[in-house]
């Protein structure tokens, strides 16, 4: 942690952090703006929390940007999230690679216009060896076709119903190499797991918090990963301590 931070320290860091960044059309909404004005404010929030990941030791920053599904808003809002997309790679891209940020993409990139494919390409290409922090993006990214995506690659690569496993399973996934996110974060009260990671997330922490995303800075994701440093994580099992009393 920085020496200049005021926060007291936390006993225990999740090692990567999920976040579904919910709220930016009512936040814009609110305030009579556009809803892309709620996502540019959620783009420049997004910067605050990968700044806070680095300073509190967060290892893995998922971040749930655009779904499968959000290609069935209407035509404008997803053109402007196409070019925040755009715009983020070109004007973030330094910065977050001097942080040691290194970026990697969750989803399938075909449906995504050629020049911006490109561009996430080379984020992806320039950022690998960095280890500071492993930010996933995931954009035309859903849980399902996730899954259907990696049962075909285990198809094409001839693996027989013996040989599949919850380790294999992984190994297919988008997030291969990337330990399971400890703690999910929703903003705006939704609850909701909205297709997100729902192989990696069986034993997550789930943090839900009413703050709409443009407003959930690095207070409010102290206060997540303070609440989390208490969470009692039993991964189906039972406390010891709970099993000790109930046999005593």
């Amino acid at each position: 942690m920085s020496k200049t931070s005021h926060h007291l320290p936390i006993e225990r860091i999740p090692a990567h952090v999920a976040i579904i960044m919910d709220g930016n059309g009512r936040w814009a909404l609110k305030r009579g703006l556009p809803r892309l004005a709620g996502h540019r404010a959620g783009t420049e929030n997004l910067r605050r929390i990968i700044r806070a990941c680095v300073e509190f030791g967060v290892q893995y920053l998922t971040i749930y940007a655009f779904s499968t599904e959000n290609w069935g808003r209407p035509r404008e809002e997803v053109d402007g999230l196409m070019h925040i997309l755009e715009d983020v790679i070109d004007k973030e891209l330094g910065e977050l690679n001097e942080q040691g940020v290194q970026i990697r993409h969750l989803g399938r990139l075909d449906q995504l216009a050629p020049k911006l494919q490109e561009k996430v390409i080379e984020a992806v290409e320039s950022t690998k060896h960095n280890s500071r922090l492993v930010l996933n993006v995931a954009f035309n990214y859903g849980g399902r076709d996730e899954l259907v995506h990696a049962i075909q690659q285990m198809i094409r690569d001839g693996v027989t119903a013996e040989h599949v496993t919850p380790e294999l399973v992984s190994q297919y996934l988008y997030t291969a190499g990337v330990p399971d996110p400890d703690l999910i974060i929703r903003t705006s009260r939704e609850l909701r797991i909205s297709n997100f990671l729902i192989w990696q997330a069986a034993y997550s922490e789930w943090y839900v918090t009413p703050i709409f995303w443009p407003d959930f800075g690095k207070e409010e994701f102290y206060k997540a990963l303070k609440e989390f440093a208490q969470r009692d994580r039993r991964y189906g099992k039972v406390n010891s301590r709970d099993y000790e009393e109930s046999h005593a």
